[in-house]
């Protein structure tokens, strides 16, 4: 295990809370160490409404994973969610006061930081700011301005917005299980990492990630997040459909919907009956399989026609942005029976279910490779390609101060390389301007840090002066 980068992603679900510690094989594949569950009781539609309760949960599921992975975990990659988010659409633009030098980083923060400027619903923040194309002095569809000439430059954003207490309730929650916060990332975006190719992206795809709590949808085109949405119905409205409609109790029209439930009431017969056991000596209760297929389907449709509004607003049925590769159903909810083809009727669009499975290395738990896991492995999966350099696990009774050593000689070899890479750089391009006339721009080779990782640093400074 020396030498190789550990990564921990913790998805907090309105149903369960899933701790997954991993490492990349040679093959570049996931090999998962050690998985930890724990029922969630304090998160409603993605949202924490009781902090003790979560904690508790965290905490279970993070012991669960350590005993299972050897490793004591010290960090962690968060997803948010919850209906509080959601999103908007922005045109925004700068004048450069020198047209006559190239288009910089500086120039694109200037411009994103005029995104921050805007003004938003009381109690609300934005927290994650997407450029779809720019524009440099009228000129369309320019996906990588750096390096052009141009006084006016501006762009289309792809905004999300949340509530800010809802996503610090979720910090606070992480910090005094004693853990840290290695990145937070949105949870449809960690769910598209690990089910979507980037065929699928390229071409147009919605994925609709259906949860608990809360389903949610990010829509691709052109390799580039288009559209996200929550919607705050999942497979928890179901199961409560189920439990008054039948006049049962909730686990037991859990069980009923996972063993026997269907979201098309034409499979089933009128004859089909399915018994429950009743409470405290009461006589068993006798269920139809139809009437238990047509809650399910009625709730479903409701779920499905708000999904496929979400896609509507998008403006699907345009030319320029037609979704190709159709829908992309994960989750836990997209196991209910025949709702492949229920969205497919609805919709008119090709469907398939995402599993998670394409990044696991062989051998891996079955039960990993199960749609209800996406989350847990997309978040995995953001720890184990960010460039930041961390140490998330280690073994039990590691000195703190070897840690400590380990993370900067790592992060001096991340360091040497980029100086390396922009060394490189350089020398490329003083030897074309040895060749050329005129003097060509030449880009930086050290990677650019994205606009979510300065505000996930941000949010961790706050939380670390608030808490």
């Amino acid at each position: 295990m020396e030498g190789k980068r550990i990564a921990v992603g913790l998805d907090i679900g309105t149903t369960k809370i899933v701790v997954v510690v991993g490492q990349l094989n040679e093959h570049g594949k996931i090999e998962v160490l050690g998985i930890g569950k724990a029922k969630s009781l304090g998160v409603q539609r993605g949202v924490v409404t009781n902090i003790v309760q979560t904690i508790e949960s965290i905490e279970k599921a993070v012991t669960m994973a350590e005993e299972a992975s050897g490793l004591k975990i010290r960090s962690v990659v968060v997803g948010i969610a919850g209906q509080h988010i959601r999103s908007l659409q922005h045109s925004d633009y700068i004048t450069r006061e020198d047209a006559e030098s190239v288009i910089e980083d500086a120039d694109i923060d200037n411009l994103i930081q005029n995104v921050h400027k805007l003004v938003m619903m009381p109690g609300e923040e934005i927290i994650h700011v997407l450029p779809q194309e720019y524009k440099v002095d009228g000129q369309p569809e320019i996906h990588e301005p750096r390096g052009m000439y141009g006084g006016r430059l501006e762009a289309n954003f792809h905004i999300v917005v949340g509530q800010i207490s809802s996503i610090k309730n979720i910090g606070r929650c992480v910090k005094n299980t004693g853990l840290e916060l290695a990145n937070i990332t949105l949870e449809p975006l960690a769910s598209a990492e690990a089910v979507l190719s980037q065929e699928e992206k390229e071409a147009g795809v919605v994925l609709v990630d259906i949860g608990g709590g809360t389903s949610d949808i990010a829509i691709f085109k052109d390799g580039i997040i288009r559209h996200t949405a929550v919607i705050p119905y999942g497979g928890n409205i179901v199961t409560s459909d189920i439990k008054e409609g039948c006049s049962i109790i909730e686990k037991q029209a859990e069980l009923l919907k996972i063993k026997f439930g269907s979201a098309w009431p034409g499979e089933n017969k009128e004859n089909e009956i399915v018994s429950i056991p009743g409470l405290r000596g009461r006589e068993p209760k006798e269920i139809s399989l139809k009437m238990l297929s047509k809650i399910i389907h009625a709730r479903c449709v409701e779920i499905i026609e708000s999904v496929f509004q979400e896609i509507k607003n998008y403006g699907y049925d345009e030319q320029r942005k037609k979704l190709i590769a159709g829908i992309v159903l994960t989750g836990g909810g997209s196991q209910l029976r025949h709702v492949k083809q229920l969205v497919e009727y609805i919709t008119g669009m090709d469907t398939r279910i995402g599993f998670p499975n394409e990044h696991l290395a062989s051998g891996s738990d079955e039960d990993l490779s199960s749609p209800q896991y996406a989350t847990a492995i997309g978040l995995l999966m953001k720890g184990l390609t960010s460039h930041q350099v961390d140490i998330m696990a280690t073994e039990p009774g590691a000195d703190p101060e070897e840690i400590q050593r380990a993370v900067k000689a790592a992060q001096e070899v991340e360091d040497a390389k980029a100086a390396e890479e922009e060394a490189e750089a350089e020398a490329t391009a003083e030897n074309e301007d040895d060749t050329n006339e005129e003097e060509q721009p030449t880009t930086p080779a050290k990677p650019r840090k994205g606009v979510f990782e300065s505000w996930v640093e941000k949010f961790k400074q706050f939380l670390d002066n608030d808490v």
